[in-house]
């Protein structure tokens, strides 16, 4: 089979201009908008949003977002100074993984194997 099943976040927005702002700006997604649904996309990465009505549902959801690239996002995200960027470290289920909030409460989890790091160097470092 060559067109594998994916599975894509829904999180919740208050706000959609405010989240595609948030997202393009800070994380260097890019992303459209229909009415009360919005599809933002970076690399291999996708997440849609719909409008909620309440704070509960944005604060009560999270994705996750695994592999290799994931050294090189929290590196970016920190020198574009991302509000709330967490420290990027080993947890004890093994894996290296940071996170941060989105303005309206969404957790996103980035995480890889520390192996994955080890077959992915990080370019800068090997100049």
């Amino acid at each position: 089979m060559t067109d594998l099943a994916r599975c894509i976040p829904i999180l919740a927005s208050l706000d959609l201009a405010e989240t595609l702002a948030f997202y393009g700006e800070h994380l260097g997604f890019t992303g459209e908008r229909w009415g009360d649904y919005a599809i933002l996309r970076r690399d291999a990465m996708e997440i849609h949003f719909w409008l909620a009505p309440d704070r509960i549902h944005p604060e009560h959801t999270s994705c996750y977002i695994r592999g290799g690239q994931v050294p090189a996002l929290h590196a970016e995200f920190s020198a574009r100074a991302v509000p709330g960027l967490s420290p990027f470290e080993v947890k004890p289920w093994d894996m290296k993984e940071f996170h941060l909030i989105d303005p309206h409460g969404n957790l996103l989890r980035f995480g890889c194997a520390p192996q994955e790091i080890a077959s992915h160097p990080d370019p800068k470092e090997e100049s």
